[in-house]
């Protein structure tokens, strides 16, 4: 039996979140309203709009946009720990690291699914991205400088991630819910992951130590920026949340994520880079150093450490998959022929 990780509590009751989510994702499919019900109405009665309901075109594009930017991220994020892949200190923590990879592409296919629900093409997505229209998340263009960066990805990155999606598993559009229940269950396996890649690091040689002391030093403020700006500063916080498709600020879930991985460094007898963090009893929670917004929004826009690499590696990888694509459109269209043909024998 697997002796349970310390510190990753914080993780469990995230984890406790989703079944928790699962399990009223299954109720609702068998309550539904009683008659033809208005938009507002099924956002009052916390039930899920689904593809073919009546939505605000506002509704309708800002999850386009938010769900596309999310698919894009886990497309563009297995970049820099598939940077690692051939060079993985072990066979066991190749395999580890191969399976994280896939998942991450299963999850950008499982979002840029749920995207089509919305009216728009999965081509229309690809090209949203490779042109700079749509972007991903700022994360994914710092670079992994050394094995300990894997580790402190899947600890703070991930740990971020499911901080943030683990709340979008009762968004109030029903196949983005859907979709997030599997990628927060698989979200919590990464954590994990990161977390005892560190630990193992933590209690090594001098050497292995600081190094993974330095991957957490470089990535804490990034993972920070990943929840947004503050709430004073977001553009779409306020109304995602009134439609439910958000359930906490940014502000929020950032507090949340500093208390979760406080503790947790503890354990792993790493110092988070913060000399002003500290318990705040009248608050309950800790205080800490905000992140570098300017940083951030210039990251944002084009201008951070891997930003051109990471889009000239996507362009270059969506070239090479043309034959693909062309190969699989001629299959689908040989098959619809042959029963095209079978009907009318």
């Amino acid at each position: 039996m697997e002796t349970p990780l310390p510190g990753v509590a914080g993780a469990d009751s995230l984890l406790g979140e989703v079944e928790e989510a699962e399990a009223a994702l299954r109720a609702a499919a068998d309550r539904a309203l009683d008659g033809p019900a208005s938009f507002d109405a099924v956002i009052a009665a916390d039930q899920k709009i689904e593809p073919r309901d009546m939505m605000p075109d506002a509704y309708r594009a800002g999850l386009v946009r938010q769900i596309a930017q999310h698919a894009h991220s886990e497309i563009i994020g297995m970049q820099p720990e598939g940077n690692w892949i051939s060079r993985a200190p072990t066979l066991r923590r190749k395999a580890i690291l191969l399976a994280k990879v896939q998942d991450e592409a299963g999850h950008g296919l499982y979002l840029y699914a749920a995207a089509e629900t919305l009216g728009v093409s999965r081509e229309e997505l690809d090209q949203a991205l490779l042109t700079g229209k749509q972007k991903y998340s700022s994360i994914f263009n710092y670079p992994t400088l050394s094995w300990a960066d894997v580790g402190a990805i899947g600890w703070l990155v991930d740990g971020a991630a499911i901080v943030n999606q683990v709340p979008l598993c009762r968004c109030s559009y029903g196949p983005y819910a859907r979709a997030m229940i599997r990628v927060c269950k698989e979200e919590s396996f990464h954590q994990r992951q990161g977390y005892q890649s560190l630990y193992v690091l933590a209690q090594g040689t001098p050497e292995q130590r600081a190094m993974a002391q330095d991957a957490v030093d470089r990535w804490w403020y990034p993972s920070l920026a990943m929840f947004g700006p503050p709430d004073a500063d977001s553009t779409h916080s306020a109304q995602s949340m009134a439609w439910k498709v958000k359930r906490f600020s940014n502000d929020e879930l950032r507090q949340r994520f500093v208390d979760m991985c406080v503790p947790q460094a503890e354990i792993l007898g790493l110092t988070l880079p913060d000399p002003d963090l500290r318990w705040n009893d009248e608050r309950g929670h800790y205080d800490y150093t905000s992140p570098d917004f300017d940083e951030l929004m210039r990251v944002v826009k084009g201008d951070g450490p891997c930003n051109r690499q990471r889009m000239a590696h996507r362009n270059r990888a969506y070239a090479d998959g043309a034959w693909v694509r062309e190969a699989s459109a001629a299959y689908a269209a040989k098959q619809q022929s042959k029963r095209k043909e079978l009907v009318t024998a």
